[in-house]
């Protein structure tokens, strides 16, 4: 085979190598996902043949209290973790980047729960929550049943969610502040601006374009948590921390409803997109010094 010029022999030489990575994308992401949007205006139960329903799934899920119930936790969920998973790591990585004692420890330690796998967490946490024998009743005195309540269980799981992102957000928050120039620290120093007004005026304006990133990210997480769901709850009790994921997992495998669970999926699809539109609008007031 001969080839013209050499940008015609490295542009085939790119195309084979990322060939594979094509494949893999079309037949783990692209087929599936088609094939579940098919689904959705279907009625299967995996073992029957599949039937057209049109938008039967959609108006059963438009109508059912219970979907507008999950809907809600999961939007409570979604927005207490992007809250609190984005503060929390901020402050902890300004004062850590601020030439504490002991910094490298502190990273080490906050990292640690991030990489710790879901089940074990799940285990370790369920036993803190415990009414009976948990560490949290025993060291603050109380007694709550805090997984078995339903004003309690939503609120548990975002305490767990929040500590185990707190360390990965922060990591990234101390990445963006290594860019930020230390004399404009300088500067408001010597302006005679405190440690809060440092950090509202420097800090945070110049950390603005990861701040962003970082809810972002967070808030498309959040909205597709299952694992801590699973693990800890199931979706109680009285479906007070069943999430819009765990549902789409519950029609397509318990109540194998294959296509009303695509069509959860789509739902969810739909009100991610939307958020992420929003976010992307809202960017040039948010981010300092946003560009087109």
């Amino acid at each position: 085979m001969k080839f013209r010029n050499i940008a015609e022999k490295e542009s085939l030489a790119g195309y084979i190598f990322i060939l594979p990575a094509l494949i893999g994308t079309l037949i783990f992401i692209i087929i599936p996902v088609m094939c579940s949007f098919g689904l959705s205006f279907t009625k299967w139960d995996l073992l029957n043949p599949i039937e057209f329903a049109g938008l039967v799934n959609y108006r059963e899920i438009f109508t059912e209290p219970l979907f507008f119930k999950i809907l809600l936790n999961t939007i409570v969920f979604a927005l207490s973790t992007s809250i609190f998973g984005v503060i929390i790591p901020l402050v902890l990585a300004a004062v850590i980047n601020s030439g504490i004692r002991g910094s490298e420890f502190y990273k080490t330690a906050y990292f640690l729960p991030f990489i710790t796998p879901m089940i074990v967490i799940g285990i370790v946490w369920e036993w803190i929550f415990d009414p009976n024998i948990g560490l949290l009743n025993t060291v603050l005195n109380l007694h709550i049943s805090w997984l078995y309540d339903t004003r309690f269980a939503m609120p548990a799981l975002i305490i767990v969610s929040v500590w185990k992102l707190i360390g990965y957000n922060m990591i990234i928050f101390l990445a963006a502040l290594g860019g930020i120039s230390q004399s404009l620290f300088e500067a408001a120093k010597i302006d005679g601006a405190n440690v809060l007004q440092t950090f509202k005026y420097v800090t945070v304006p110049m950390l603005s374009p990861t701040i962003f990133f970082v809810v972002i990210i967070t808030a498309i997480s959040s909205f597709q948590v299952f694992d801590l769901i699973y693990l800890m709850t199931g979706g109680g009790p009285l479906d007070s921390t069943n999430v819009l994921v765990y549902a789409i997992y519950k029609n397509a495998f318990e109540y194998f409803n294959i296509g009303k669970a695509s069509a959860i999926a789509y739902v969810l699809f739909v009100i991610i997109f939307v958020l992420t539109m929003i976010q992307w609008g809202l960017r040039k007031k948010i981010v300092y010094n946003e560009m087109e």
